[in-house]
Order: C-alpha cells, then sequence, then structure tokens
C-alpha cells in the first residue's frame, strides 16, 4: 500500500481560557491552507486549577498534494515524542508539556511565555507553595531541541491585545515553518478581527524570539496584590512616624519598619503605626547587630508583627472588596471599554464565629454561647450569600461592614490576636539574651499564623504547640534547627500530621535525656473562633 513519504508537521498550543488558544490554532490552519496544505485542528479541554485549560492541536500536510495522491492521514491528539512545535501561554503549562513527554530533545521546538498564573493549590498553601519559575524554565531548556521563553504576557498587554497574536508573532520568528513573515500576518488579516492590535503583538512576538535573549521569569502577570493595598496615602502624621524609624531603628531594618507602618496605618490608623514601633523597641535594645547575619532578629520580628498586627478579619476583607483601586484592576483584567457596564459579584460566607469576632468582646462571647441569639445567626448564615458591590446596595452592605474599623479595637478577635502576639514576642525578648539564633526562629514561628476562619484555626493550633514544646527545647543544643524543623513541616502539610509525628519524636528524645516535651494536643478552647 503506497503512503506519503513526507511528514506532516505538528504543532500543540497550551493555553488558558480567555488567551485566544483557538483563534491561534485558526490562524495556523489559515496559513496552512492558504499555501494549499492539508490542514486540520482539534482541540481538548481541560482543567488547570487556575482557568479552563485547553490543549489545541495542528497537524498540516507542508506538501502540495497532485491530482489523485493519496489524502494524508492527519492525527487528532498530539503523542509523546511525536510533536515539533510546542507553544505554551503560561509557564506551568510549559512544564506540564514537558511532564507529558510531548517536548523531545530530538525534534521539538518549545516557546512559552515566562508569566505565571499560580494554580490554586500554589494560593492556599500553608506557606510558599509556589512552584519555582527557574525550575520549569530549566526543565523546559533540558526537555526541547530548541527553547525561547519571553514574557509574551507582558508584550500582549503592552500591545493592548491577546496572548494568541504574541505567540503567532513567536512562532514566525522562530522561523521553523516554510512561510514568510508577509504570509503569517496576512492570516491575521483575513481573520479580519482587532486586525492592528493583533499585528502590534505579532511584531512584538517575532522581535521577541528573534533576540533569543536568556529566559527570565516574567513578573507581569505575577499575583497583582492591587491598588486597594496602596490606598494610603502618607501625610505629616505618617512622616512623623517614619522619622520615629531613622532615629531609633538601624538603617538595615529601614525598609521593613517603612512598609509596616505603611501597612497598619493603612490598616488601621497612625497610632497604631506606634503601637508597632513601640512593641519593637525591646528587641532592638537586644539586638546590637553583631551577629551574622546582621539586625536578623529585629528585621525577622518586625516584619511578623507588622503582618500579625493586620490580621484578615471581616472589617478587612469588606474594606479591600469596595476600594476604588479594585475596581479599576478587575475592569482592566477583563479588558472592559470605558461603554461597558461591569457587574461584580462577590460569594460570601460569614459563619456565626467571624460574625462574633468582629463585634465588642462582651457581645462577641455572649453570641459565641449556646443559645436563641446563636441558632439565630447560624440559620440565617448557614447558606453563602451573593453581594454585587458594583451595585449601590452591594456597595453600601460592604461599606458599612467596612466601617467598623473604628470599633476594631473593643472587637473579640482583636482583643485574642492582641494577646497572643504579645505572649509571641515576650518569649521572643525572653529567649533571645541566652540563644539568639531560637529567638530568630521563634520569631519567624509567626507565618504559621495567617488567614481567618479554618485556615487561622488551623494555622494557631500548630504555632501553639510549637510553643508548648518551647520550654523543653530551648535548653537543647539544636533548639534553632528543630524550631526551623518544625515550621517546615506545619506549612508543609495542612492536616498537622507530620508535626504531629515530628513532636512525638521529639517527646521521645528529651523524654530519654530526662526532660518532657508537651503534647500536641491543644484544648480546642485555645483556638476557638
Amino acid at each position: 500500500m503506497s503512503h506519503n513519504p513526507v511528514k506532516p508537521i505538528s504543532i500543540a498550543i497550551l493555553a488558558m481560557g480567555g488567551e485566544g488558544g483557538g483563534v491561534l490554532a485558526d490562524w495556523i490552519v489559515d496559513l496552512a491552507e492558504h499555501a494549499g496544505f492539508r490542514a486540520q485542528t482539534t482541540s481538548v479541554p481541560g482543567v488547570a486549577q487556575r482557568t479552563g485549560a485547553t490543549i489545541y492541536y495542528v497537524e498540516f500536510y507542508p506538501v502540495p498534494l497532485i491530482d489523485g495522491a493519496p489524502e494524508p492521514i492527519l492525527a487528532l491528539a498530539p503523542v509523546a515524542g511525536d510533536v515539533d512545535i510546542v507553544l505554551c501561554s503560561e509557564l506551568m503549562e510549559a512544564g506540564r508539556a514537558v511532564q507529558r513527554g510531548i517536548v523531545t530533545p530530538d525534534r521539538t521546538t518549545l516557546l512559552t511565555s515566562t508569566h505565571r498564573v499560580y494554580s490554586m493549590t500554589e494560593k492556599t498553601a500553608m506557606g510558599d507553595g509556589r512552584v519555582d519559575s527557574t525550575r520549569l524554565l530549566d526543565a523546559g531548556r533540558g526537555a526541547a531541541k530548541r527553547f525561547i521563553a519571553a514574557d509574551f504576557a507582558a508584550l500582549a498587554e503592552r500591545a493592548g491585545s491577546v496572548m494568541s497574536a504574541v505567540l503567532f508573532g513567536a512562532l514566525a520568528g522562530a522561523q521553523v515553518l516554510p512561510f514568510s513573515r508577509e504570509a503569517f500576518e496576512a492570516a491575521i488579516e483575513r481573520g479580519g478581527v482587532g486586525v492592528k492590535p493583533s499585528l502590534k503583538a505579532f511584531a512584538a512576538g517575532f522581535e521577541a524570539a528573534g533576540a533569543a535573549s536568556p529566559a527570565v521569569p516574567g513578573t507581569s502577570a505575577q499575583p497583582d496584590t492591587g491598588d486597594e493595598h496602596k490606598a494610603f496615602s502618607p501625610d505629616a502624621r505618617l512622616a512623623r512616624l517614619e522619622a520615629r524609624i531613622h532615629e531609633t531603628f538601624p538603617a538595615e531594618v529601614w525598609p521593613v519598619l517603612h512598609a509596616g507602618v505603611r501597612r497598619l496605618a493603612d490598616y488601621q490608623d497612625v497610632a497604631y503605626g506606634d503601637e508597632y514601633l513601640d512593641a519593637l523597641v525591646p528587641v532592638r535594645q537586644l539586638d546590637r547587630g553583631d551577629r551574622a547575619p546582621a539586625w536578623a532578629l529585629l528585621d525577622e520580628t518586625a516584619r511578623h508583627l507588622a503582618l500579625w498586627m493586620s490580621y484578615e478579619d471581616t472589617v478587612r476583607v469588606a474594606d479591600l472588596k469596595i476600594r476604588s483601586g479594585r475596581f479599576a484592576r478587575v475592569a482592566k483584567e477583563v479588558k472592559a471599554a470605558p461603554d461597558q457596564l461591569l457587574h461584580i459579584n462577590e460569594f460570601l460566607h460569614p459563619r456565626v464565629d467571624e460574625i462574633a469576632d468582629t463585634l465588642p468582646a462582651g457581645i462577641g462571647r455572649w453570641l459565641m454561647k449556646p443559645g436563641l441569639a446563636r441558632r439565630l445567626v447560624e440559620r440565617y448564615t448557614q447558606h453563602g450569600r451573593i453581594v454585587r458591590t458594583s451595585s449601590l446596595r452591594g456597595f453600601l452592605q460592604l461599606y458599612a461592614v467596612a466601617s467598623m474599623r473604628s470599633l476594631r479595637r473593643r472587637a473579640l478577635r482583636h482583643r485574642r490576636e492582641m494577646a497572643a502576639w504579645q505572649a509571641w514576642l515576650a518569649n521572643v525578648v525572653d529567649i533571645a539574651p541566652a540563644d539568639y539564633a531560637l529567638a530568630v526562629e521563634v520569631a519567624k514561628c509567626q507565618r504559621l499564623v495567617k488567614g481567618y476562619g479554618d485556615t487561622h484555626a488551623r494555622g494557631m493550633r500548630n504555632f501553639e504547640a510549637i510553643m508548648q514544646a518551647m520550654p523543653a527545647l530551648r535548653h537543647t543544643r539544636d533548639a534553632a534547627m528543630r524550631v526551623r524543623e518544625a515550621c517546615e513541616a506545619a506549612l508543609s502539610d495542612d492536616t498537622g500530621k507530620q508535626l504531629t509525628n515530628l513532636l512525638g519524636q521529639w517527646r521521645a528524645d528529651t523524654q530519654t535525656a530526662g526532660r518532657a516535651v508537651p503534647s500536641h494536643d491543644v484544648p480546642r478552647a485555645a483556638v476557638a473562633r
């Protein structure tokens, strides 16, 4: 049986929703068909824990068929080890392509954007759950015959277009297909939609691929903290705090302290920033900067104290959701035109403990007790609610909650958090004269305490378990290393099993030495919401 001796060219496109992966595949098919080649495209939708991810697959036979020649057989999906070109709209998608085996060093050209869109598992990790972008780049570089990487997302944003046009330009600039640049641009023009910005983005991608500069992880699509976190404008009162920083603290920790007072003034008020600096004075008196690294204790304590004092509560969440910077950022992200209406729906599910935490301490404790009031609130809040913050009614609802900031110092949650961080800080100050390294690790333990609801309860439980073990551990020679290991165990496993096992091993070790480490069984009352 006769067959075509020429092998089809295979192209896999890994893209997420809204990035124009389908348009990119259609452009390639149109490009091939306009040259007289047989071509086809298929798509396989999937889930990437970020947004809908789809693999688009294109094959075309790169020789015009003569009359009577058999039709080429084109595959419907990429096969490991048999793909010529892989285009990825995001760095993790490039990693997935390598993992699937569709990138091979003997034949595959891999083009990828270096920016990141973090997955839910990366975002919800107790610690820093981000996958190292350098490792992904190294994997792509080692797996591909030719590797081209650039921050194509930033190029698309500057051109006012989408990722697909930039990737199409990069594909042309790589010169791995038998078509001229003019042929690529003609395919965009034949599409007839958004031609001008698409051609501008195409040109940017073409130049980036041709430059073949070293791949550096992009920053344009890193999680944006948003302008809503920067809404506080420094005034004369904040300038007074910054002057106090310069007078009282060493220059090495000024950046952390400046960020801390700005964050706390934005979170509560300028006086709250004063309280923050007051709390750090004992640490400043203990840390002389003569240890390596210099001022490590003051730096770490200042960093983590600012985070603890700006704990996440319902007031903070409501405040951030109604800031003008957030509405502008969302409009930019969805590319809303000036004449388009934009509606923002927030799914909120406040529970009775979070409501009690927001109320004055006495009322909050009363609401938490079993009784009619608690049952009524639980019945009202058993289902989540959707609040449209882009509407006047929804905005005013969250505005009312955000306005409770003036009552925060009297709230049940504030009283509890104040007592917790003051005990932690006293522990740091007490340990530092005898064991500087251990004090630094105790200061870093604050990273376990974050978020609200179940996340906060889990973190606080782990934190208190380590603090309970401190009286026995601080007398061991490797105490700092053990505390560091405990934090890493707690951050790597949200079930708490790794930390429980580690503390159990410590108890066995110290009991052998005649000193007991307290059990990990923290009373629930200690972390009750």
